[in-house]
């Protein structure tokens, strides 16, 4: 079943849902959103307003970044905290499973990959928020979240990307294995763990302006060491990472700069230069796995032809940080 007819369908179960907690509320056929990548993601008009509805595609178990019920959970649990994610309207376990969350006018570009391009003011000024606001993600209390897993040292997130990039052909991301061995010789001691949203930057930050109004995409969140997220949200502050595929965005703070934004008046993280080699080795990893994928004719999606100067150019530098 496609996405578009699977809509009419969970438009049925959305307006039902929506009936009974919202009284006299009416909702629109379902549309379906581009860019989203956990799921199904569509855009309904409600009588209240615009909602989004993520859900399990048809036929696929309800795990990994598939399992919406995971998602709201974090959501619901953050809404009282300073993290911004977007109010969750309704939930409906019943498989295949949906939730329904307010839709949050703004823009979610990363400015070195994404187009249009974004003003180069704007977008430094919006690396600099993120760069402020992702302490208070770190800071909100473990025991206050729906936990369901044991939290990750670095060598458990190493061991989470060395997997994905096992699965990729070697001569798509060739030196991977220098990489991770010059990480695994080097995994330095966890800190005292914290939530990790797992994927966060500027493509899952809807921004109004320069401020931050809802982070999204929570599919991957953990419980873990917060210098993994630092150090994958420094990778997106220097499109020169990305040949081919992306831009350099000349007034964008540098890495030390975001650093610094971050630790605020305490000090710099330590060894986070092992840990942005790590965001490298994760983001060659992705696009290795997509690369494969698109060429053995899972996902026809030429633009992934792209990509290898990108793999190679985030392992070579990768390996320089690890030396």
């Amino acid at each position: 079943m496609k996405a578009e007819e699977y809509g009419s369908v969970l438009s049925k179960r959305v307006a039902s849902v929506l009936a009974r907690t919202r009284p006299g509320s009416t909702v629109e056929p379902l549309r379906v959103l581009p860019g989203g990548h956990s799921g199904l993601t569509y855009r309904a008009e409600t009588s209240d307003g615009a909602v989004v509805v993520k859900a399990v595609p048809p036929g696929r178990r309800p795990i990994g970044r598939h399992d919406m019920i995971r998602q709201a959970r974090i959501m619901r649990a953050l809404a009282p905290t300073p993290v911004p994610v977007p109010r969750i309207v309704a939930v409906d376990e019943t498989e295949p499973a949906w939730f329904a969350m307010e839709f949050c006018e703004g823009e979610s570009l990363e400015p070195v990959l994404d187009d249009p391009p974004l003003d180069p003011t704007v977008a430094a000024a919006r690396m600099r928020r993120a760069a402020e606001i992702l302490p208070s993600l770190h800071s909100v209390p473990v025991d206050t979240l729906p936990v369901d897993g044991p939290a990750l040292d670095p060598g458990d997130e190493l061991a989470r990307w060395a997997r994905t990039m096992d699965a990729v052909p070697p001569e798509l991301v060739e030196g991977a294995d220098i990489l991770h061995d010059a990480l695994a010789r080097r995994v330095p001691t966890g800190q005292a763990p914290t939530l990790v949203h797992g994927d966060y930057r500027l493509g899952n930050l809807i921004s109004r302006g320069t401020e931050p109004v809802a982070l999204i995409d929570w599919e991957i969140w953990s419980i873990g060491d917060p210098r993994v997220e630092l150090g994958w949200f420094l990778v997106f502050a220097d499109g020169s990472n990305f040949p081919g595929v992306g831009r350099v965005v000349p007034e964008l703070p540098t890495a030390e700069e975001l650093v610094e934004t971050y630790a605020g008046t305490g000090s710099a993280p330590q060894a986070l230069d092992w840990f942005h080699a790590l965001g490298r080795f994760k983001m060659a990893a992705i696009m290795g796995h997509n690369l494969r994928r698109h060429r053995e004719g899972r996902h026809h999606d030429p633009d992934q032809e792209r990509l290898p100067a990108t793999i190679a150019r985030l392992i070579s530098t990768g390996r320089d940080l690890v030396a």
